[in-house]
């Protein structure tokens, strides 16, 4: 359970994880931002529907989801049409993102209160590039853990495990040269080859 761990993982990548790690959340904004465009919503709240649906979502569907609630909402779709399309996450995250779009919430602190999780906010802040967050999430424990863990054991991870996970991810960042959030894609990127999850 360390900076050790992190490195070791990150050691592991390919030449293609790191490839695919470095533009991981550059491409995510560039969804979001092609969103944007297409359907006249603010970046911000796209990617903040985006986080909302996040969990347990792969990320294909993920985008898939974003979208159909997005072309949704621009149509002038309110809250319960948006609550009635089928997505791969929770109701509770669903919720969230038919609020977001049914309020128009485009404010960046307002839209981090409407996430609320910390797993949901730091994507959100990863997706927007905001390079000091890191995204803790089931894999980046079992990274830093060092050992495989199902996403279903993994334990609940509060306030004071967050902070020091993400530190070490920091750390680890700084011996790397690379920044947190990049880190955290890299090997993420590599765990899921090496894991074949």
């Amino acid at each position: 359970m360390s900076v050790q761990s992190i490195l070791s993982v990150y050691n592991l990548a390919s030449v293609t994880d790191k490839q695919q790690g470095q533009s991981w959340y550059a491409r995510a904004l560039t969804f979001a931002v092609r969103l944007s465009d297409l359907y006249d919503i603010e970046t911000s709240t796209i990617v903040a529907v985006i986080a909302s649906l996040s969990p347990r979502n792969k990320w294909e569907r993920n985008m898939q989801d974003a979208e159909s609630m997005v072309k949704v909402s621009a149509a002038g779709g309110t809250y319960a049409d948006l609550m009635n399309l089928k997505v791969c996450t929770f109701s509770t995250g669903k919720a969230k993102a038919a609020k977001i779009l049914s309020e128009n919430i485009t404010d960046r602190d307002e839209l981090l209160v409407t996430l609320k999780g910390p797993k949901l906010c730091e994507f959100f802040n990863c997706i927007l590039g905001d390079s000091g967050d890191v995204c803790i999430d089931g894999h980046a424990y079992s990274i830093w853990v060092g050992d495989r863990i199902t996403l279903a054991n993994v334990p609940s991870i509060g306030v004071k495990l967050r902070r020091t996970i993400k530190a070490d991810y920091q750390e680890a960042a700084k011996i790397l040269g690379v920044q947190p959030h990049i880190v955290q894609a890299i090997t993420w990127v590599a765990w899921k080859r090496l894991h074949g999850v």
